[in-house]
């Protein structure tokens, strides 16, 4: 019998991908249709990317004048009550587009049998990262399974049937490709443009300096006889890092990808399927949450949405996320995209790239919560990469010391502001809101070694903020030009706009890095007199402000938004993922964050839905949050690219819809669940602050504190219990309801609590 809270299960084969099971070894990403007669297999390799660092230097140049005059031109201009003049002038600092993430091919196979099937099942365990389908079809029973294995480097299929069975495998790929013995070879595209872009070549080859990547798919098989047979597969792309030009060649890929295919056969499926699943239970196993199913969690996981009162579905959507962490960010690779690592659309939407004003940030929200720190490496080795770009990006474009970067990026490490709307391209605080992950890792780890690496990188993001701050008038300092990203107010003129002075954002986000940098060189022992300029800086960046609706304001002045119920929720990133905001150290501004959720209401897209929930759970609104979860949980009717959205938050296959499928709603949705049951942002640890009436029972295991304590909780109406065990020995204070009581725990031993 399944396990409702580790499961999905349907019965009926995909026919859209948003249907399909995702599997994934952190590189390798395959969509599983399950279909009998010819089964699809979509497969993406996270480094295959358009583009080259040559592309990236040709697109860069910017539209218009740059440079600090340039800077000074917009700021005058704003400063005149001139938004159009600013908005103008601010477009000049963009440039073309960043890359897109690539669909590699398909495994395509073809059975030799006929009629209909039936007894149809399809699955996907969580616990083991297996997906299975079965069904009977022209007198035999079929059986297939399939895995993509992180040790071995490959993606295993094994299908058996109850009697002789052909099966005939193809790869076909949307690139340009070439089929060989054993493989494909595959060349990518030197530029692909975003689907919103116009005037440009969609899709463009070159054989020039600009060249895009090769790659490859190596493919073999073995039988054991006729009633089965084992398809092992691997992928290699010529990416080596994002300012290093690509240049292995297709067949220099198919080999390696052939060596890894080769070694796996040779090793058998019973040994590849036992290793995959003891590296993988080795993440999954730390942290599972366990709730109560009700008869709903019978029906196929399709049919289940259509019951979102069911606990166990609100914690089979917190386990997914954890499993999509796995299967698309382990170390040593690239962070997961919009699109995590499975994307099948040549021009995908937004690039299946890095969005980085929110999306990107969400993606990784769970990895130190939920006990996946590992998977946070991705990331955290990319902001090095992509600091080094932005220390041209602030030079060039606006004379600043430091690095800078926008609202996308990509493989390549575009840090420019993009060809479009000042209202999202001309936002230079996304490294400002990163480097806050390399903080976060050493405030769950306490690795200081870490923290020493990551300082370069936290200080120059902070040394940019420094020169891009401005006096005010009052002699505050503030943001100019400024933008709240994505969202618009409504200018004298009737008309809405976006640039303006000091959106609460910029200054959150701002302050906060200048008090982890003051922290950071406390616990490293750093002198600096940046520092110092960081503390004394910090100390005239103004408090958020309460509008006339008792709303907490979007930007310096009660501006009349645009759009009130706008998805982003930046202006409350103090609340979360920042801890400026708490309602206990801020009672006034938490009210006003209440007001502002109040007032632009739940329905939203998939991940602000997500976003919701991580808010109203540091607000302590189990109500809320519990409300939004379910929100979360309902099935997408648009596949559309109409991001405004019908205020649902999952398709089929449990993945996120913006609409269209985006991933970062599935790990927002793990991250907010997990806040629900436990917070140490403000330092206490706070057990079950916003745990709703609607989960009476649960368990769940693993959660991490900030100090490296992990958590149990289990809770009936009999009672509550917490297992706490720290990594190092400390003093800290449990906070429940209004109780807080002080413990010391001693490095590795089990402290149990009863509430």
């Amino acid at each position: 019998m399944r396990n409702p809270v580790s499961s999905l299960r349907y019965d009926r084969p995909a026919g859209e991908w948003v249907e399909a099971l995702p599997l994934g070894n952190g590189r390798i990403g395959v969509m599983c249709f399950g279909r009998p007669g010819t089964e699809r297999l979509a497969l993406n390799d996270e480094t295959l990317w358009s583009g080259s660092p040559e592309t990236q230097r040709v697109l860069c140049e910017p539209r218009g004048a740059v440079g600090s005059q340039a800077v000074q031109a917009v700021r005058d201009a704003v400063a005149a009550g001139d938004v159009r003049r600013a908005e103008e002038l601010a477009t000049g600092f963009q440039a073309g587009h960043s890359q897109a993430y690539l669909p590699l091919g398909d495994l395509l196979l073809d059975y030799a049998v006929s009629g209909d099937a039936t007894a149809y099942r399809r699955d996907l365990d969580l616990d083991s990262a297996v997906a299975t389908v079965s069904y009977e079809i022209g007198g035999l029973t079929v059986h297939q399974e399939a895995f993509v294995s992180h040790p071995a480097g490959v993606f295993v299929v094994r299908v058996t049937a109850s009697g002789p069975i052909d099966v005939r495998a193809r790869l076909i790929s949307q690139l340009q490709s070439e089929v060989v013995e054993n493989g494909l070879l595959i060349q990518a595209p030197a530029d692909v443009a975003p689907p919103h872009r116009e005037g440009v070549e969609a899709v463009r080859y070159s054989d020039g300096p600009d060249r895009g990547m090769a790659a490859a798919i190596a493919l073999r098989s073995s039988s054991t006889g006729p009633t089965d047979i084992t398809f092992v597969l691997s992928t290699a792309t010529g990416y080596v890092d994002p300012a290093t030009a690509p240049t292995r060649t297709r067949e220099e890929c198919l080999a390696e990808a052939d060596e890894r295919v080769q070694a796996a056969l040779a090793r058998g499926y019973d040994e590849l399927l036992a290793e995959h699943v003891t590296d993988y239970r080795a993440l999954y196993r730390r942290s599972t949450l366990d709730l109560p199913a009700t008869a709903a969690a019978e029906l196929p996981t399709d049919e289940r949405l259509a019951h979102s009162d069911d606990p166990a579905l609100a914690a089979l959507i917190f386990n997914y996320g954890r499993y999509l962490m796995i299967a698309s960010s382990r170390p040593g690779g690239l962070p997961t995209t919009l699109q995590g690592i499975w994307n099948d659309i040549l021009q995908p939407p937004w690039s299946s790239n890095y969005t980085v004003n929110i999306n990107t940030e969400m993606n990784y929200w769970p990895a130190e919560t939920t006990n996946l720190s590992e998977c946070h490496e991705p990331l955290l080795t990319y902001l090095g990469h992509l600091a080094a770009a932005g220390r041209r990006t602030a030079s060039e474009r606006y004379g600043a010391a430091g690095w800078v970067a926008h609202h996308n990026a990509d493989a390549w490490c575009w840090t420019v502001p993009v060809d479009g709307n000042p209202k999202w391209s001309n936002w230079p605080m996304a490294g400002t809101w990163l480097v806050r992950h390399l903080w976060d890792h050493y405030a769950f780890t306490g690795d200081r070694e870490f923290l020493e690496r990551a300082w370069p990188t936290l200080r120059g993001a902070a040394e940019f903020c420094l020169d891009w701050l401005t006096e005010l008038p009052d002699g505050s300092l503030g943001t100019s030009p400024s933008t709240s990203p994505e969202n618009e107010y409504v200018a004298a003129d009737g008309e809405p706009a976006s640039v303006t002075v000091s959106s609460t954002m910029d200054l959150a986000l701002i302050a906060d890095l200048f008090d982890r940098c003051v922290e950071t060189a406390s616990v490293l022992g750093l002198t600096d007199v940046l520092v110092d300029q960081f503390a004394a800086a910090r100390k005239r960046i103004p408090d958020p402000s309460i509008g006339s609706r008792g709303q907490l304001q979007e930007w310096a002045a009660d501006l009349p938004e645009q759009e009130p119920h706008h998805r982003h929720m930046s202006h409350l990133i103090g609340l979360h993922p920042g801890d400026q905001i708490t309602p206990d150290s801020t009672p006034e501004l938490a009210a006003a964050a209440t007001r502002t959720m109040d007032l632009r209401g739940d329905q939203a897209t998939g991940w602000s839905l997500a976003w919701k929930i991580n808010l109203r759970a540091r607000l302590r609104d189990s109500a809320a949050a519990h409300r939004l979860v379910r929100a979360f949980l309902t099935l997408a009717d648009d596949t559309e690219t109409d991001y405004v959205g019908s205020g649902a938050g999952v398709y089929p296959n449990l993945l996120c819809a913006h609409p269209p499928f985006q991933i970062d709603g599935n790990f927002g949705a793990t991250a907010g669940i997990a806040e629900m049951l436990l917070q140490s942002h403000s330092g206490d640890l706070e057990l079950f602050p916003a745990l709703p009436a609607a989960w009476p029972t649960g368990t769940i295991t693993g959660l991490r504190a900030r100090g490296g304590i992990t958590v149990d909780l289990t809770w009936s109406p009999d009672g509550r219990e917490a297992v706490l065990i720290a990594d190092q020995d400390q003093t800290r204070t449990i906070r429940y309801g209004d109780a807080r009581v002080p413990l010391t725990l001693v490095a590795g031993t089990p402290h149990r609590l009863r509430l």
